[in-house]
Formats: structure tokens, C-alpha cells, sequence
């Protein structure tokens, strides 16, 4: 991804979080839903893209065998990445953390559909054309947060951190971070600042769960990715970068947080859900604390 790439909803990465969005209506849709997204839908609704993306529980995805394989794979995952990162945050706050920031929140709505204590503050960072078009769709269907919901328009490859602590927030206080669906489009020195302002801006006790690939070179060589992703108006693989990145363990070490991963598949497996190996065993999910 180059550094002088911009995007909206309908452009670059920004469709990839329409995607997500999509996902989490169909897992909504579902009798065993792990979560409840009663936004999703409109947003892919709002966004009337050339590539139809599908929003309830069985709808075919209608662009051959390897897309809809990709599809219901996507769909899968994205309940389970939901749900886990929910609990993420709801787990943080309810041992008095009252700071949330999410990095990348494309078509995030957990400042509207989970339940926050009042004093609960959560900043949105993201592209200034993706928020614009998350808000507007929000209000058109009344949509309330349930928390302080500050929206920060940033690129998170320039000063994104001078925004936030614009926007009000306080590096004196304990924050839960949030980077879902973000480091792998990353490159290797952007991730690197990104860590490091983390840590700089993170007070004792601040809590942080990313998700990242454990074989990036896998994910973009992957042929099933590969021959499908253009069903979906977009080719992610073209958006990941090529070179090489420091493990997300030894960058934490190095910053001094204590930090654990855990494979897709066994969050899957606590939730009662099972994951294909094809792609979810090439991505991992790290939670970390900073003492």
C-alpha cells in the first residue's frame, strides 16, 4: 500500500471493511449469532457497490465456486473476530479501563451495539472519507452510541497520534487498543511507528489486541485469494506489502508488554465454531498488557 494512497468506502482498503461489514449482517442473520450488528446491513445497502455482497444467512454469493468458498470462509471468520475482540473490550472496561481507542475502524459500530458504562469514551480513527460515510449512514437510521464516541479523521501512516491527543485523549490513563483488520496492510516501518507510538501514548495497565498475519508472504500467494478476491471489487493481495515484517512478539518484548497469541481456531473452538485451515491457520491474534 503506498503512502500517497487515499481511499473511501468504495475504494482500496476502504472496501475491504464494506466486506467486514457484510460479513457481520450474515453472522448477525444467523439462529447462533455471536454477535448483533444491526448496522451492517445498511452500510453495504448505502454503499450500492458493482459487486453485490451478501447480507443474510444462506444468500449465495453468486460469482462462481472459489468466491463463494472465499465468502463463506470471510463470513465464518468475522463472527468469530468479532465476538472475540467484543469480549476484548467489554472484559477491559469492565476492570475500570475507560479508554478504547480502535485503530482503522472502517465500519466499526461497538460504540453503538454493545453496552458501555456512561463514563466509557472510544475513539474511532480512520480515514476522513470512510468516517463520513459510517456516520451519515448511522444517523439516517437514528443511531445512538452508548458511550462518549469521538471519531478522529487520520491517516494512520502520518501523525495520527498528534489527532488523538487533539481529539481529547488522556496518555495518563489506562486505554484499550485495538487493531482489527489493520497490520497486514501495513508495511514493516509503518508498523514499527505504529507500536511505538502506541507504547508511548499507553499508561500502565493499557491493554492492546491486534490481529496480523503469521506468514504474510502465505496470505498474498494464496491462490484461492488470489483468483476470487476481484469478486469482491478488490485485490487484496495487491495491498499487502511484500517485504518482511518483525514479529509482533518481538516487537512487543522489545517495547517491554507481556502479550500472548492465540490461532483463530481455538477462539473458534471456545465459541463452539470451527474454522477451515486454509487461511484462518495463516493469521493469529495477540492480546498484550503494558505493566
Amino acid at each position: 500500500m503506498g503512502a500517497d494512497q487515499q481511499w473511501d468506502i468504495t475504494s482500496g482498503v476502504g472496501v475491504t471493511a464494506l466486506a467486514v461489514a457484510a460479513g457481520r449482517a450474515v453472522e448477525s442473520a444467523r439462529d447462533d449469532a455471536l454477535i448483533t450488528d444491526p448496522y451492517a446491513a445498511a452500510f453495504v445497502a448505502a454503499a450500492g457497490t458493482s459487486a453485490p455482497l451478501p447480507v443474510g444467512a444462506g444468500e449465495p454469493h453468486g460469482q462462481g465456486d472459489d468466491a463463494h468458498e472465499l465468502w463463506s470462509l470471510v463470513v465464518d471468520y468475522v463472527g468469530i473476530r468479532s465476538r472475540i475482540f467484543d469480549d476484548f473490550l467489554t472484559d477491559a472496561v469492565r476492570d475500570g479501563i475507560r479508554q478504547i481507542v480502535i485503530l482503522a475502524s472502517g465500519l466499526d459500530t461497538r460504540a453503538f451495539r454493545l453496552e458501555w458504562p456512561a463514563d466509557t469514551r472510544c475513539f474511532e480513527l480512520d480515514q476522513p472519507g470512510v468516517l463520513d460515510f459510517k456516520l451519515r449512514v448511522l444517523s439516517e437510521h437514528d443511531a445512538r452510541p452508548s458511550c462518549l464516541h469521538t471519531p478522529v479523521p487520520t491517516d494512520l501512516r502520518e501523525d495520527w497520534a498528534a489527532a488523538l491527543e487533539g481529539a481529547g485523549f488522556t496518555p495518563e490513563e489506562p486505554t484499550a487498543w485495538l487493531a482489527e483488520g489493520l497490520l497486514p496492510y501495513l508495511t514493516p516501518e509503518a508498523e514499527e511507528r505504529l507500536f511505538k507510538e502506541i507504547d508511548r501514548l499507553s499508561a500502565p495497565g493499557s491493554r492492546l489486541a491486534a490481529e496480523h498475519t503469521a506468514t504474510p508472504r502465505a496470505i498474498r500467494d494464496d491462490a484461492l485469494l488470489r483468483q476470487s478476491s476481484t469478486a469482491f471489487g478488490i485485490d487484496v493481495p495487491a495491498l499487502l506489502p511484500e517485504e518482511t515484517k518483525r514479529p509482533l512478539s518481538a516487537q512487543l518484548t522489545a517495547l517491554g508488554w507481556e502479550h500472548r497469541q492465540t490461532p483463530p481456531r481455538e477462539s473458534a473452538a471456545a465459541l463452539d465454531r470451527a474454522l477451515p485451515s486454509h487461511i484462518t491457520d495463516k493469521m493469529l491474534h495477540t492480546f498484550a498488557r503494558r505493566p
